[in-house]
């Protein structure tokens, strides 16, 4: 869990990158992708090299990084993906279910978005039956991040590609990922299904007893590699 980073930093898009917040995005990005995992060391030099910028531009990266509590910097060592705790998992899960709420009503007056929960549904069992349980974990990820997206927040989107990214990290932790993903894929279909029905209140309802079982499974899981 410990690679260079060189790899991760290909596959970063070749555009050119000016600011430090655009060389954070990115890699917050392939850390929400679950493309950096927990435990990746992160060198200057060849991210800077990769991605065509500085190496105090990559620093200032960190910094921003740093802040947001997704990498570690290790005296003597380096700076490194972090590793998420159960403590972790769960101050994440207490801020969802006071916040994915929020976007149900406006999601059942909004036929069009309510019709994406489906869609994207519909890509998670695509990438269950091709075997593919990161994709799934990513549909996971966009269903809930579809649910506050009609709460047109820039800060909320930003508070949930946050969390998301730890959560990801929570992921990526499990020896097997499908156990941790296959029992969700109905549930989160349930709730699509309520809210394009225009249910507001029984997907409300179905919403709060998921996220109260992914919290325990997950914090489980997390638990089990700390």
């Amino acid at each position: 869990m410990t690679a260079s980073g060189g790899e991760a930093a290909d596959q970063v898009p070749p555009h050119r990158l000016n600011t430090a917040d655009q060389v954070a995005a990115v890699l917050r990005k392939r850390i929400t992708d679950g493309l950096l995992e927990p435990g990746r060391q992160l060198r200057e030099e060849q991210l800077a090299t990769a991605l065509g910028i500085s190496r105090n531009t990559i620093r200032e990266a960190f910094r921003v990084l740093l802040h947001d509590e997704l990498i570690v910097r290790e005296p003597y060592r380096g700076v490194f993906v972090r590793v998420v705790t159960a403590e972790d998992v769960e101050d994440v899960f207490r801020t969802r279910k006071l916040l994915e709420p929020l976007g149900l009503d406006a999601l059942v007056a909004d036929p069009a978005a309510a019709a994406r929960l489906l869609e994207i549904a519909d890509t998670a069992d695509a990438a269950a039956r091709a075997g593919d349980w990161r994709g799934v974990g990513t549909a996971n990820l966009d269903l809930h991040r579809a649910l506050v997206e009609p709460c047109r927040s820039r800060r909320l989107d930003r508070m949930f590609t946050q969390l998301f990214a730890e959560l990801r990290l929570a992921f990526l932790l499990a020896d097997d990922p499908q156990p941790l993903h296959e029992p969700y894929l109905a549930w989160n279909r349930r709730i699509a299904e309520l809210v394009v029905a225009g249910d507001a209140d029984a997907a409300r309802r179905e919403l709060l007893r998921y996220l109260d079982d992914a919290e325990r499974r997950i914090t489980a899981a997390v638990r089990a590699k700390n």
